[in-house]
């Protein structure tokens, strides 16, 4: 049998947020998880937002860029302030989590697909991603560094359906910074889906990040967010006091 030349890296997942429930002897229902393959994320899909950002969104189709799958983050952790930044913003985004693969994937079978939905949290290096656009070079190192995609628990879509409206907001160390609703969305998931089903076949494990309303605005170090999709969940995380030293 092959045997790998180094331990395998541990498999990236995400909670699985089921009623509470107990077995016919009482005892708990184990713990679920969700395991994670790629992370596909949406440029600009809240019409506001893209104004904010100096876009129109009357003429921009669906864009997509993509954070790996370790750069998630459980809800209620503490994490580092990211190296190589002083501008580092929140963006609160529906997830949807992938439970059937496909290509070239038809809209109206594209709800099909999903597995369920969770709240997370599009973190950027926004200096970083600027001065990239600005070069005309790739934004990963201003989107897909460690620790930047906050997650909260998948919430089984056969529970709750499909989301098409619902307020999205994040506060900051309780104040309300971004605030909208899942209608507000330019492109459905189930437009997404098939956009982004054209130009990569999807698989199980798959996150769809979908966008962020306006108000996307800069963390501190200490500082706590609080995200939060009406009928989904939550997603909790806080910056440690100290930024990481330089080298």
């Amino acid at each position: 049998m092959p045997r790998y030349v180094i331990p395998p890296p541990p498999q990236p997942a995400l909670s699985v947020a089921r009623q509470p429930a107990t077995g016919s002897e009482g005892r708990e229902r184990e713990v679920e998880l969700f395991p994670v393959r790629r992370i596909w994320c949406v440029g600009r899909n809240y019409a506001d937002h893209a104004r904010e950002m100096g876009h129109d969104p009357n003429r921009e189709p669906p864009f997509f860029f993509a954070k790996p799958a370790d750069a998630i983050v459980a809800s209620g952790a503490t994490i580092p302030y990211p190296p190589a930044t002083t501008d580092l913003h929140h963006e609160i985004e529906l997830v949807v989590a992938i439970g059937k693969g496909g290509a070239d994937i038809a809209e109206a079978e594209a709800l099909d697909h999903v597995w369920g939905y969770a709240v997370g949290l599009d973190m950027t290096r926004r200096d970083l991603q600027g001065e990239a656009k600005k070069l005309q070079r790739p934004w990963e190192m201003g989107k897909a560094f460690d620790h930047s995609a906050p997650i909260g628990a998948v919430v089984p879509a056969a529970r709750i359906g499909h989301p098409a409206r619902g307020t999205i907001g994040l506060k900051v160390n309780g104040v309300v910074r971004q605030r909208g609703d899942l209608a507000q969305q330019i492109w459905s998931v189930a437009e997404t889906i098939a956009h982004l089903s054209r130009l990569v076949a999807l698989a199980p494990g798959d996150l769809i990040m979908t966008g962020t309303p306006a108000g996307v605005a800069a963390v501190s170090p200490g500082d706590a967010l609080e995200g939060w999709i009406e009928g989904i969940g939550e997603v909790r995380v806080a910056y440690a006091l100290a930024a990481p030293a330089a080298g």
